[in-house]
């Protein structure tokens, strides 16, 4: 659908999901390729060169670019979002048959959770049957955020629901095994291609420095080199062994670091724009990411923050020549596409709330004025957008030349014949239904939550506790079905019992709006009546508590005070009680991947982009017990 003003976007509902969910040995091998009988092209392409597998790659590029219309080519520029239609049918939506069709639009972002693999599959090959419908067949190109965490964070990552289920990348990182990494985008990789995924919006190599910044969870910690390690594992999961129809192409993110966010407020709202350098560190955040290029990158994103302080213009990311084309481009030698973080051009509401475009340092410009700085920046796709209308007023006018465009449409067609959906767009949906959370997978992942557990401390080495019917249990945060069934005695209050049992998540300032609600910001630290609150447990039970850091957290009262304190990045209720009692021999094995802080006092003298320089934290990078150091 093309969007001809700011207050007509505010009115497509579609585009108000964008953003939301609504993120080996033995493997199973991923389904080779896959042609459909009932799939036919529309028009008569076959025997076009374009078409002709035995040809180089680029002599087919070639070949199909001086074909296509510039309306063909601006379909290629935009990747916004499809949800999967709630109802569980497989069948379509007419918007999105009017993008593929009449707009001509192939690369989307899949939104929302599959709860069924065979309906994911049949719902992509419906989704591939209609760019087969088009005038050259051109096949759609479908990404997907991290969707393979246990916990569900809107905006950015997706609930694992029918696929193996994992710690968030920070546990991967608290285990500190490349191996492992390589095997979980292994595994991963072939459970997106079963249900046509051929893009990831990961892995995301952004440097945890600042510690209130709400998206730490999605990165692989505090460390830039430990991150840099994990990063080619991690691109070389999803690659396979060769780029090609078994391959997951991956978009590293959020060039050049988006770490460093002023006063850790993230750079998707109006208080957060800027990237901040009051440690002249720049150079450290770009770490990870030459590793990343190294190993193959083939696709990066950059950030909406403007860098604040450093030699480049103070616009954002996405939009900075000197960010993507100097830098990224020519100093880094990076050949491949970059697409653009989400909305840089278009107003819209996301859930209920006004969200304007991320355009901070060129708010001022309009939305052409936006487009024609995007592409003159080096960027080659317009994340969340369809704004189709804008490149054929810039081609029309001469802003813009066409030239320009056929460089970008280049690198993006050149992927879709490299991982080879103009030979096999379509996949098998009964082998989909096999593949997808196999218990192969499904194992994997919930072993790798076990040992992804930090234990930060273990008075009188209370752990592991020994299972007793007798004894008796104070909880939160888990679920007393569970308990049951493992036959332990829960009570009402912590003065009835012999242990509590609290999960709790980091804490956080609740923010208003739809979409803002979802982003765990503000203060480090419990508020006074919620330290009071635990207080009172600890001081009536010896108490082991587990908290989810999806951020780190400046908890020394807890540190103090609790019987023992672990932490989890991501990990099921049955996986804790399994670390709890050392149920089959399990034990805490991971290493914290950031510092945490003692207290927001030394958060906020601190440097937003310098690893580990709050004074005197409580636990720091790699601290972690296990029960045999106990």
């Amino acid at each position: 659908m093309s969007i001809g003003t700011r207050s007509n976007c505010k009115k497509q509902a579609f585009l108000g999901f964008f953003f939301a969910a609504t993120a080996m040995s033995k493997a199973v091998p991923a389904p080779k390729s896959f042609q459909h009988n009932a799939f036919t092209l529309r028009s008569n392409t076959e025997a076009l060169p374009y078409r002709d597998a035995s040809l180089p790659v680029d002599e087919r590029v070639d070949d199909l670019i001086q074909r296509m219309t510039l309306e063909e080519k601006a379909g290629q520029l935009f990747q916004s979002i499809l949800n999967l239609p709630a109802n569980g049918s497989s069948a379509l939506a007419n918007t999105t048959v009017l993008a593929v069709e009449g707009k001509f639009q192939t690369h989307f972002n899949l939104g929302g959770t599959v709860n069924s693999p065979r309906v994911a599959a049949q719902w992509y090959n419906n989704l591939q049957q209609s760019a087969l419908n088009t005038r050259l067949g051109i096949p759609v190109t479908m990404s997907s955020d991290p969707r393979h965490s246990y916990t569900d964070a809107l905006g950015s990552q997706i609930a694992a629901t029918a696929f193996s289920q994992w710690p968030e990348s920070l546990g991967l990182a608290a285990l500190r095994d490349a191996e492992l990494v390589h095997k979980f985008a292994n595994i991963a990789r072939q459970e997106y291609l079963a249900i046509g995924l051929r893009s990831a919006l990961h892995p995301q190599v952004d440097l945890a420095t600042e510690p209130r910044w709400a998206r730490i969870g999605g990165t692989m910690g505090e460390d830039a080199e430990l991150t840099a390690e994990l990063v080619v594992a991690y691109i070389e999961g999803f690659t396979g062994d060769e780029f090609g129809n078994q391959s997951v192409t991956t978009v590293t993110k959020h060039f050049p670091g988006s770490g460093p966010v002023q006063d850790g407020e993230d750079s998707h709202f109006t208080y957060g724009k800027n990237a901040t350098y009051p440690g002249n560190n720049f150079e450290q955040h770009l770490i990870p990411f030459k590793a990343a290029i190294a190993a193959g990158a083939r696709q990066i994103m950059p950030y909406y923050s403007r860098p604040i302080g450093t030699k480049y213009e103070e616009v954002a990311s996405g939009m900075n020549k000197g960010i993507i084309t100097d830098l990224l481009r020519h100093e880094l030698g990076f050949e491949g596409i970059v697409v653009t973080d989400w909305g840089l051009i278009t107003d819209v509401v996301i859930r209920g709330q006004d969200m304007p475009a991320r355009a901070w340092g060129a708010e001022n410009l309009t939305e052409i004025e936006r487009a024609e700085k995007i592409l003159n920046a080096g960027a080659d796709q317009f994340g969340g957008e369809q704004r189709f209308d804008l490149i054929l007023q810039l081609v029309g006018n001469n802003t813009i030349s066409e030239d320009r465009i056929d460089l970008s449409v280049r690198r993006l067609l050149r992927e879709k014949f490299l991982l080879g959906l103009f030979e096999n767009p379509f996949v098998d949906v009964d082998a989909a239904d096999k593949l997808v959370g196999t218990a192969e997978f499904v194992a994997a992942g919930k072993d790798t939550q076990r040992k992804s557990f930090t234990l930060l401390t273990n008075n009188d080495t209370v752990l592991p506790l020994k299972h007793d019917k007798n004894v008796k249990f104070y909880i939160e945060g888990l679920n007393k079905t569970l308990l049951a069934q493992r036959e332990i005695t829960v009570v009402a209050m912590p003065e009835q019992a012999d242990f509590a049992l609290l999960r709790l998540q980091a804490p956080y300032e609740p923010r208003p709006g739809g979409f803002e609600a979802n982003y765990h910001a503000g203060s480090l630290e419990y508020n006074a009546t919620e330290r009071a609150r635990q207080a009172a447990i600890y001081a009536a039970v010896p108490t082991i508590v587990d908290i989810y850091l999806d951020r780190p957290a400046a908890i020394p009262e807890i540190a103090e005070q609790a019987k023992a304190l672990m932490a989890n990045y991501g990990a099921a209720g049955e996986a804790f009680l399994d670390v709890v009692f050392g149920f089959d021999g399990y034990k805490p094995q991971g290493k914290l991947p950031f510092d945490l802080p003692r207290s927001m006092e030394a958060v906020e003298a601190s440097k937003e982009d310098v690893p580990f320089d709050t004074e005197n934290p409580v636990f720091r990078f790699g601290h972690g017990l296990s029960y045999n150091d106990c």
